[in-house]
């Protein structure tokens, strides 16, 4: 059976070895194909033909052992249908343990990866940087390795009981140290029992210099949760009387605690007066606002999201981002993201 006109061929039993030795020195002794050329006395064109050779025939085997790549066009695509200024799209290339579908810790590794790198460039000096206490957010908070000086800010409170060590509070933290900038964590739950307590917390010192800050917000970034347990920071803290009013209007998606229907608004809850959370204006104000998100079952949540206007950017796996483009509009009734920022 004749090979296949793009293999390269190994005639003889020298040109194997040749191309072994020759492989050796350029992926391992990291030599240039010129100094190879010299070495065993042959053109740097049959260098290269060896090279090639040396992979067509399982000589020399290229193992990429990150699992994630970023897909550009894929992202592109994304960035212009919703009117973004940024949209990430990671590949996963295979799932934890070779599965089809990768694990969520893994997905939410490299999300947070992708996420700390458009941070890292995004970012600059003096900017005040919002964190959720989102799974994503705890991913980025680990992958970030390089950021200018600036402020880092909690946007919701706690929702374990460790008031102390809780993960969000670990995020801002290790975020801040990354930059050398100060920390500004909220040491309170995020859902009091009534309004009465919540406002006495937030004049509590420590709380109110945080609470402060959420109106110099410049750079933030959020997860999107769907409107249903257990994705929801909030549903099992309501009422099934409360749930069914909320589910009556429409109620689709959650961000930093907020409710939102399917085309976006944000839909007000008495819980707004119970929890210690970044306001829906102080979002919207946010001039880069960068949701961490895989969609899963909770695509069409990301999509509400997204028509919100309040969104300058996403991060989002391969599959949701399909799914958005996909399933959206295709009549041009969805607002774009940064035009409904600049009307709503």
């Amino acid at each position: 059976m004749a090979e296949p006109a793009d293999m390269v061929a190994l005639p003889a039993p020298v040109d194997t070895l040749l191309a072994a030795a020759v492989a050796r020195r350029f992926y391992l002794q990291q030599l240039s194909k010129v100094e190879i050329a010299k070495e065993f006395g042959i053109s740097r064109f049959k260098v290269a033909r060896l090279l090639d050779a040396a992979v067509a025939h399982d000589i020399v085997r290229i193992d990429i052992t990150v699992p994630a790549e970023i897909d550009v066009p894929l992202g592109r695509e994304l960035t212009e249908r919703f009117g973004l200024r940024h949209g990430i799209v990671v590949n996963l290339t295979r799932g934890d343990g070779g599965t089809a579908s990768p694990a969520d810790q893994l997905r939410s590794r490299w999300l947070g990866t992708a996420a700390a790198r458009l941070i890292s460039e995004i970012a600059e000096e003096g900017d005040v940087l919002g964190l959720d206490g989102s799974h994503a957010v705890d991913a980025l908070s680990e992958a970030v390795t390089r950021l200018p000086l600036c402020d880092v800010v909690q946007l919701t409170g706690v929702h374990g009981r460790d008031l102390a060590h809780d993960a969000a509070i670990t995020a801002v933290r290790r975020t801040a140290a990354v930059g050398g900038g100060r920390a500004f964590p909220l040491h309170t739950p995020f859902l009091l029992p009534d309004a009465a307590t919540a406002a006495v917390l937030r004049s509590q010192p420590d709380t109110a210099a945080t609470l402060g800050r959420f109106g110099l917000l410049t750079k933030a970034v959020v997860g999107i949760g769907a409107w249903d347990a257990p994705h929801s920071t909030v549903y099992d803290a309501l009422s099934e009387r409360e749930r069914e009013t909320l589910r009556e209007a429409g109620a689709c998606a959650e961000v930093a605690g907020h409710v939102l229907d399917a085309a976006g608004r944000v839909i007000p809850t008495e819980l707004n007066a119970r929890t210690i959370a970044v306001g829906a204006a102080e979002l919207r104000g946010v001039a880069e606002l960068i949701a961490v998100t895989a969609g899963g079952r909770g695509t069409g949540a990301v999509r509400a999201v997204l028509r919100s206007g309040l969104l300058t950017g996403v991060v989002t796996d391969a599959a949701t981002a399909r799914s958005l483009l996909r399933d959206d509009e295709p009549d041009g009734r969805t607002r774009t993201a940064l035009a409904s920022r600049s009307t709503g």
